[in-house]
């Protein structure tokens, strides 16, 4: 197996883990709920799994308007900035506000996006290295100072790298945080 053939398979299976063995689970109406009173919601890990691939992608990768841009409407965060949904803390007050028919709509087309983009890549495309901060800048109307984090981690980085963590890696950590939070909602199927 090679690399992009690993990326792809990958990439499938963090994305059913998601998909079948959390939402599917989960009834929309629990989705803003935190169990254990505390912690992150469905809808909050959705909505950062779902920037994160987003600017990742379709921004630093593609050179591309973030696929955000035309969710944060019915999103109900047209007001909330650009920045919404990155910090690994989630804001309830913002995702208070999302509504999880909204927020699945925008992980499904940022998924079929990345799958549509992943697919035909050939393996020696990954090692170009984007101009990550003017694309973050200027796609995706963020500002450095604001968040000095995410331009530091990302810049320098190659193609890969963005399949490898901010899409697959990143993604998996928080499908584990989203699993764990169907368990302790007594969901487990097992």
């Amino acid at each position: 197996m090679d690399l992009h053939e690993w990326m792809i398979a990958d990439f499938a299976s963090m994305r059913g883990k998601l998909f079948d063995s959390v939402l599917r689970l989960v009834r929309a109406e629990r989705w803003h709920e935190q169990a254990d009173g505390g912690g992150s919601t469905l809808a909050g890990l959705l909505l950062h799994i779902a920037r994160h691939q987003d600017l990742a992608v379709n921004v630093v990768i593609r050179n591309h308007e973030p696929l955000f841009a035309a969710h944060s409407a019915p999103l109900g965060l047209t007001h909330a900035g650009p920045g919404v949904g990155l910090a690994e803390r989630e804001d309830r007050t913002t995702t208070a506000l999302v509504s999880p028919e909204a927020v699945l709509h925008y992980a499904t087309d940022v998924f079929d996006a990345t799958a549509a983009w992943l697919s035909p890549l050939g393996s020696m495309a990954l090692d170009i290295e984007p101009n990550t901060a003017y694309r973050l800048t200027h796609r995706a109307g963020l500002d450095a100072d604001k968040l000095p984090w995410l331009y530091s981690m990302w810049e320098g980085k190659a193609l890969w790298w963005f399949v490898q963590w901010p899409v697959i890696g990143h993604g998996h950590a928080h499908v584990g945080e989203a699993i764990s939070l169907r368990n302790r909602m007594g969901l487990s199927p097992f």
